[in-house]
């Protein structure tokens, strides 16, 4: 019993950098709180005292801002940080070492008595304000971005983000570095080259990169095959001075020689 306490305390100080002291923790987390009240609430519900287990579980409520239904089924670890308008439904089942934000609804999308909300895996962060709504599966090591609404399973190791939620496509380790490696060539700082990026202008701009770069590798063949014949040419691309383009607006490139314009 000792060290399970001793491990959830050192868990919440590993997700927590304001975390400094543990009776700081013990007296001032509503989220440790309202987990306290929970495993009490959740054996009576198994006890079937089903209404004073619902009447300590609204009594959490009160005193934390956080609902979580007694009947509901919550693993080791679970952390959940500030905590103000949280709301855990009756079915919802959730695995070790999970770490939900204030605002995240775990919600049912039925009327009937079955199981209507959604299960969470090991080790998944559900971002501020989000909803997970209907009895949806969500794979270990998932990340559930800020607002996003999710209403269909999430598979294991993605990030989703959006309304409704969508996987984040993963970038190869290999494109990130030839987009950065173009960007640097043109004198381009690429500020959404971020592997989780869902911008459209950062999406645009990655588009743009990766065409320069095939059209590079185009110009470096062709300039290959023109030596091959006795042909030398000089197909390499200026160098872009990107910091005069906020002083009137007009693109300035130069060669090594004179800046033109």
């Amino acid at each position: 019993m000792f060290k399970s306490f001793r491990e959830y305390i050192e868990s919440i100080f590993q997700r927590d950098p304001a975390a400094r002291t543990t009776i700081e923790v013990l007296t001032l987390y509503p989220g440790v709180h309202a987990l306290f009240l929970h495993r009490i609430s959740h054996r009576l519900w198994c006890w079937r005292l089903k209404w004073l287990a619902r009447w300590l579980s609204q009594f959490g409520r009160w005193f934390t801002g956080i609902e979580i239904h007694p009947g509901a089924r919550i693993g080791k670890r679970f952390f959940i940080d500030h905590g103000m308008g949280v709301v855990i439904g009756e079915t919802a089942e959730i695995g070790d070492d999970c770490t939900l934000y204030h605002g995240v609804t775990l919600g049912g999308t039925a009327w009937h008595k079955v199981k209507r909300h959604p299960t969470l895996g090991n080790n998944v962060v559900v971002g501020a304000g989000a909803k997970i709504l209907g009895p949806i599966h969500i794979g270990d090591n998932a990340r559930i971005g800020s607002n996003s609404v999710v209403i269909k399973a999430v598979p294991e190791d993605v990030t989703v983000v959006g309304i409704p939620a969508r996987v984040v496509t993963k970038i190869v380790e290999s494109k990130m570095q030839q987009r950065e490696a173009m960007a640097r060539k043109i004198g381009f700082d690429a500020y959404g080259q971020t592997q989780e990026a869902q911008d459209p202008v950062a999406h645009a701009v990655n588009c743009m990169l990766d065409h320069m770069h095939l059209m590079d590798q185009k110009m470096k063949g062709l300039a290959e095959s023109l030596e091959r014949a006795g042909i030398r040419v000089n197909l390499e691309l200026p160098q872009l001075e990107v910091e005069n383009l906020e002083n009137d607006g007009v693109s300035t490139i130069t060669d090594g020689k004179s800046p033109k314009r």
